[in-house]
């Protein structure tokens, strides 16, 4: 997650960008420019599910040779990675338990995975 976030922050600032330049160098207010945000959520859906649906994996996941699959051992379709996403948000709400819970459950799943019925799958270097 620490290599993805590294390069969703730089994406972040590559789409911070235009309205810097747009308000003439002038600083965005996050708080009262809901366009901005909406881009910047934009911004990080698309990283997430774009990878997910194209590879089952972003840069960071490569790097560590995880895998996203479903339960055929495919790539998530696009609705199956958008709930994926969208679900990973709720697992993050509370504390992080959602990604912790992969600790007690059974399968070794975390929230989002169970509610959009896919799994990281580890593969070892040949």
């Amino acid at each position: 997650m620490l290599y993805d976030g590294l390069l969703i922050l730089a994406l972040l600032f590559l789409a911070t960008l235009p309205f810097i330049a747009v308000r003439g160098g002038e600083p965005v207010e996050p708080t009262g420019n809901l366009g901005y945000r909406i881009v910047l959520g934009l911004v990080i859906y698309g990283f997430f599910v774009g990878f997910w649906t194209r590879s089952g994996r972003t840069l960071g996941m490569q790097s560590w040779r995880l895998q996203l699959e479903t339960p055929a051992g495919g790539h998530p379709a696009f609705t199956t990675a958008t709930l994926r996403f969208f679900a990973a948000i709720v697992s993050w709400l509370p504390c992080g338990l959602g990604f912790l819970w992969q600790l007690w459950d059974k399968d070794k799943l975390t929230w989002h995975d169970r509610i959009s019925k896919t799994r990281i799958v580890y593969y070892p270097k040949p």
